[in-house]
Formats: structure tokens, C-alpha cells, sequence
């Protein structure tokens, strides 16, 4: 969605507002919980804070969690939990909220092979009529990269869940191609089910890893993709947007967009943080109340 025009420049802060989830205990990252803790609480009290989304944890960690964080203020920690299928989500719910430094914001679901999209809402829905504050709570659920996607993305649509897509990984079969991405943004803009995403987008600008040669998806590029969708953009031209690898025109692209894009794209998962925000700040995407601790 693109409002006036303005090139690459300070944005608006609403267009970055906790875009950036902090998953720097995944893969390739896999910084120990100990250490990943105090450097989440030492971004939220950074210039950059209002760029950080909540720190991300497997439910398997929560047990450590709690251990590591005994000293810690009461809800002092804004977490996101993955949780391995619907079935999950109560238990994982109950222990997060159990953790007294922990402020349960958000689960991330995955989806089991095998199981048939018309039963996923309605799993995840049972689970979570178990679980108390479910309600405060924003579920995302992992659209698989099969048959399934168009009658999840659908069922979705009639759900208060959202959708969250895979954009990479530790292997090259793991990133979909720019095809296949545009086609899953447009089917949840079209279905109006706002996304996040995870895993792969560890630059702004769509590239070539030079060390394992990996194509990656840029940050950038996929929120310009959406707001291409929510104006109405063809696949085609979807792709030629994360396709795009020139740093000036992608941030051009950003520039032009209204804050309200982000309604529909929520954020995307980065094992480190000083990343994406350098690479905004340096880009000019960013004004400099929110960089002066990057000097």
C-alpha cells in the first residue's frame, strides 16, 4: 500500500514499528539462552527499541527460561513461543505464563505433516478453549509449503489466527523460490490475513549468501511485495518486487509505503538484531533518534 512518494528516507516510525522479532537462539545464530536473554533486554532499552518484537523460544526452553530469569523483573520479557503442533499450544501457553519475568505475547505454531488443512483451526481451537488468557494472546500458525496452503490460508480467514510463512532455513530447499512466496503473499492479502514471517531473511535487499550460495529473500523486498499486493499488484509483478536487487530501488519501493502495510505484514524472525537495523540506518530508512547507539 503506498501512500506519496518519497524515495529512500526516514520512513515514517510506525512503518518499523516491532518489526523486527528477536529469534537469536535459532538456527543459524543459536546464541545460548543465557547470553540471548540480557542482549534482548539490553535492544528494548536501546535508541532502536521500538524496531524489537518480542524474544522468540522454543516451548522445549521454557524450563531454562524460567531458571535464567529468576532474578529478573516480573514481565520484564516480551515472548513469542513455537510450539511443535495445535495440539501444544495450552501446555505451552500454561508454562509460559507461569514464568514470572515472561510477558506471553504471542505462540507460533507449527502444523504436522500429514495433517489435513480442514482440521488445523479446529485442533488449535480446542487446545486453546483450555487455556486461560488465551485471549491476550496473538496465534500464529505456520502455513505448510504443500497442497495445503490455499484451504489453510482460507480457513484462516474465518479464524482469529494468523499466518506465518518460512522464507529459509539451514538448507537450500528451505527458501521458496520468489514464485512461490508472492503466491502465499497474495493469497493471504487477498484473504486478508496478516503474516509474519521466519528463518532466511538476513538481509534487507534480496541476495546471493556468499559463503553457502543460498538465494535469500530480503526483508525489504517482501514488505514492498506486500504493499504491492495490497495494491492490487499480479503475481508477476510480485516477483519482479522480490526479485529486485538493487539496494536504491528497494528502499525507494519501502520509502513510498504507508505504515499501514504493516496490518498486513506483522514482522519477520532475525537471529540478530544490530543486522537489520544497520542495514535500515544505512539505507537512510531510519531518522536518528532511532540510531544514535549505532554510532
Amino acid at each position: 500500500m503506498t501512500g506519496s512518494p518519497r524515495g529512500a528516507g526516514a520512513v515514517p516510525p510506525e512503518l518499523f514499528a516491532s518489526f523486527c522479532d528477536d529469534a537469536a537462539v535459532f538456527p543459524p545464530g543459536e546464541m545460548p539462552l543465557a547470553e540471548a536473554v540480557p542482549a534482548h533486554l539490553r535492544h528494548v532499552t536501546a535508541a532502536h527499541a521500538p524496531l524489537v518484537g518480542p524474544l522468540v523460544v522454543p516451548r522445549a526452553r521454557l524450563a531454562e527460561l524460567a531458571e535464567l530469569t529468576t532474578g529478573y523483573d516480573a514481565g520484564s520479557v516480551e515472548l513469542s513461543v513455537t510450539v511443535p503442533s495445535p495440539e501444544e499450544t495450552a501446555k505451552a501457553l500454561a508454562s509460559a505464563g507461569a514464568l514470572r519475568a515472561a510477558r506471553p505475547r504471542f505462540l507460533e505454531v507449527a502444523v504436522p505433516d500429514g495433517m489435513p488443512a480442514a482440521e488445523i483451526v479446529p485442533r488449535l481451537s480446542t487446545a486453546l478453549s483450555h487455556a486461560d488468557d488465551h485471549a491476550r494472546v496473538t496465534v500464529y500458525v505456520e502455513v505448510p509449503r504443500d497442497g495445503r496452503r490455499a484451504e489453510l490460508i482460507a480457513s484462516l480467514a474465518d479464524s482469529p489466527y494468523l499466518a506465518k510463512f518460512r522464507t529459509g532455513g539451514v538448507r537450500a530447499e528451505l527458501y521458496p523460490d520468489e514464485r512461490e512466496l508472492a503466491r502465499a503473499v497474495r493469497l493471504a492479502v487477498r484473504a486478508k490475513v496478516p503474516f509474519k514471517a521466519t528463518a532466511g531473511l538476513h538481509h534487507a535487499v534480496r541476495n546471493t549468501d556468499p559463503r553457502t550460495l543460498f538465494e535469500q529473500h530480503g526483508h525489504l523486498n517482501l514488505l514492498a511485495a506486500t504493499g504491492a499486493a495490497l495494491d492490487g499488484a499480479d503475481e508477476a509483478e510480485l516477483v519482479a518486487v522480490l526479485a529486485e536487487r538493487d539496494a536504491a530501488t528497494v528502499a525507494g519501493l519501502v520509502g513510498a509505503l504507508s505504515p499501514e502495510v504493516r496490518a498486513a505484514f506483522r514482522s519477520f524472525g532475525t537471529c540478530s538484531l544490530a543486522e537489520p537495523v544497520g542495514e535500515l540506518a544505512a539505507l537512510g530508512l531510519l531518522g536518528p533518534d532511532l540510531t544514535k547507539d549505532l554510532l
